[in-house]
């Protein structure tokens, strides 16, 4: 037995008390099956080939249930989770507030103008935004990166999931 082993809690058998680790293979099980269950309820109106709005969710919900029983295979045969080393945070040091307002304002940005600006320009400025907050330094780049996600995005969810997003001040152009 190893030390790490040795300084694990033990159930009343004496055995590693393994309780934590099956919690979380519970939730992923209870995840997995919600999702697909939510999934079943979707209404499918226009599918393009095999990608549909059921797609996604329904292999989530399976990849969460298979990570579950692997997790618990990994966990009955001895596998235990290691303590968190923690990270070098300085305490003395207080929030951050400038980056946690300007992620808000980028997200209430886009939440208030979507439909009139539409999803292609509200999507680069949202995502501008919050690289500058998270400490950017290339404006140009950013923006140049930030409009082609957000006008590809639009197509991705277009082309291949057939949902509309807004297009607002762009509608007629993309």
């Amino acid at each position: 037995m190893s030390a790490d082993q040795s300084a694990a809690p033990r159930d009343a058998t004496g055995g590693p008390d393994n309780r934590a680790e099956y919690g979380v293979v519970a939730l992923l099980l209870a995840l997995g099956l919600w999702a697909i269950l939510a999934t079943v309820g979707l209404e499918d109106r226009a599918s393009r080939g095999f990608v549909t709005a059921k797609t996604v969710p329904m292999a989530v919900g399976v990849l969460l249930i298979v990570t579950a029983a692997f997790l618990a295979v990994d966990i009955r045969r001895g596998g235990i989770g290691e303590q968190e080393g923690g990270e070098d945070v300085d305490l003395s040091h207080g929030s951050d507030w400038r980056t946690v307002a300007l992620l808000v304002a980028a997200f209430a940005f886009n939440a208030a103008f979507i439909d009139a600006l539409g999803w292609p320009v509200t999507g680069a400025v949202m995502f501008v935004l919050c690289t500058i907050a998270l400490g950017g330094r290339h404006v140009i780049r950013t923006a140049i990166i930030a409009v082609i996600l957000s006008v590809g995005s639009w197509y991705l969810f277009f082309l291949l999931l057939d949902i509309k997003l807004p297009l607002g001040l762009l509608d007629g152009v993309l």
